[in-house]
């Protein structure tokens, strides 16, 4: 099922619905963009609110999905996977109008990043876990990726969440800046709604050059390392440790299960 697109008080409303816990695979990422094509094609004047279902913002990549590809030992595949991942990632990031995050429960690795892509982040007070946990699984942080929490974060925590791949509560992570504002659930979309509606449309423009000023010399970095960092990444993802790690995060998970 495509995700839902729904005009509240001016805003276009995108509630993923993928699975679940909207892990992210090739269906995830098809989704998106079919979402964002909708976007740009029937409410491209309005700004966006981008939220999840149930206690899940997204709960990450597809393990199942991404592990395999990464120990197929084709390194075409890898580097396909990272492609269609990456794009998602700048397809949010660099949309032109305002875009927010309505966090509604946990935002874990690739979900968080999801989060951080969008310009303002607003999360539900309730219980949940946040962080970016690919490295201790065995995934290295693409750099492009590093870009985005760099600027999302600052230098110094997204350093410390993308090299210690902490899990945070949602107070450890509200005190480290991940949320621009914590409310109760009950005010989560109200919230993000006011945030998306920071400017009136005839301001489109202006918003749009503005952002694209601030993002300029990230998105520089990551078209300059792109072709140097991450290429190298085909290589990471298929470790003989790497692949050691991803093993022993999916048995956990088949434990849990």
């Amino acid at each position: 099922m495509p995700w839902d697109i729904e005009v509240v008080d001016g805003c276009a409303v995108v509630r993923m619905n993928t699975n679940k816990v909207n892990v992210q695979n090739d269906r995830f990422f098809a989704d998106l963009h079919q979402a964002f094509d909708c976007l740009e094609r029937n409410f491209n004047a309005l700004p966006v609110v981008l939220t999840g279902q149930g206690d899940v913002f997204s709960a990450g990549i597809d393990f199942q999905y991404s592990f395999e590809i990464f120990g197929s030992g084709s390194e075409d595949k890898v580097r396909e996977w990272y492609r269609a991942y990456r794009e998602t990632n700048l397809r949010i990031f660099r949309y032109p109008r305002p875009t927010v995050a309505a966090v509604n429960g946990h935002a874990i690795a690739g979900g968080l990043i999801t989060a951080l892509d969008c310009d303002f982040r607003v999360a539900a007070r309730k219980s949940a876990k946040f962080g970016l946990n690919e490295v201790p699984i065995g995934i290295p942080m693409p750099a492009a990726y590093v870009e985005i929490i760099k600027y999302a974060l600052g230098d110094q925590v997204g350093a410390l969440a993308t090299l210690r791949g902490k899990l945070y509560p949602l107070d450890e992570a509200e005190r480290l800046g991940f949320f621009h504002e914590v409310v109760e659930p009950d005010r989560l979309l109200s919230t993000a709604i006011e945030y998306a509606r920071c400017i009136t449309p005839d301001c489109n423009t202006a918003y749009a050059m503005s952002k694209r000023a601030l993002q300029d010399s990230v998105l520089r970095q990551i078209e300059e390392r792109m072709s140097t960092l991450d290429e190298r990444l085909t290589s990471g993802m298929s470790d003989a440790g790497s692949r050691r790690a991803q093993d022993r995060r999916r048995q956990e998970i088949m434990r849990k299960g």
